[in-house]
């Protein structure tokens, strides 16, 4: 597949199929979070790999009651391990870096025949106690993983008439 075919067919998946994901396919999905860029190559992130279905269905009352983040047979929590590197532009590195990580996951997925939600409504403190993580860590995202449902819908995305211009914001 090439990556715009990916990029193209990537969508939030929030209906799985009851099908496990294959190991291989999943240590696919991780490679590819391993191997995306971060600021000063710091690689401040930490991935918690969830396949228990109670901690899953934790998970989905901490995400807002999401239920399909329970039935998805994976669920990544995205951490980021440094928090304090800032860069020129005052911004936080964290949540860009880890938030390329995810991207990085839910096009090595589509790939792999599987689809995801990023999933950014969810109380960090009930997720930190769920998973055990650090004070110290912050939960970016969680990132549901799994076989798609058929008939995932497609959102309608604006032109790019709407988002884009040269050479000063208009």
């Amino acid at each position: 597949m090439q990556v715009f075919d990916a990029v193209k067919e990537r969508r939030s998946v929030r209906r799985y199929r009851e099908r496990p994901v294959e190991e291989a396919k999943l240590r696919k999905v991780l490679e590819a979070a391993r191997l995306a860029p971060s600021a000063g190559n710091h690689q401040p992130w930490k991935f918690v790999v969830v396949l228990d279905e109670a901690k899953r269905r934790a998970l989905a009352r901490a995400a807002q009651n999401q239920t399909f983040v329970a039935e998805a047979p994976v669920v990544i929590a995205a951490c980021a391990t440094k928090t304090d590197h800032i860069m020129a532009n005052g911004q936080h590195c964290y949540p860009i870096d880890v938030a390329i990580a995810i991207d990085h996951m839910t096009l090595a997925a589509v790939e792999e025949g599987l689809g995801t939600c990023w999933i950014g409504a969810f109380s960090e403190p009930q997720v930190k106690k769920i998973l055990a993580v650090p004070d110290e860590v912050r939960v970016v995202a969680l990132l549901a993983l799994g076989y798609p449902h058929p008939g995932a819908r497609t959102s309608k995305r604006k032109s790019l008439d709407e988002i884009v211009c040269y050479e000063t914001f208009q």
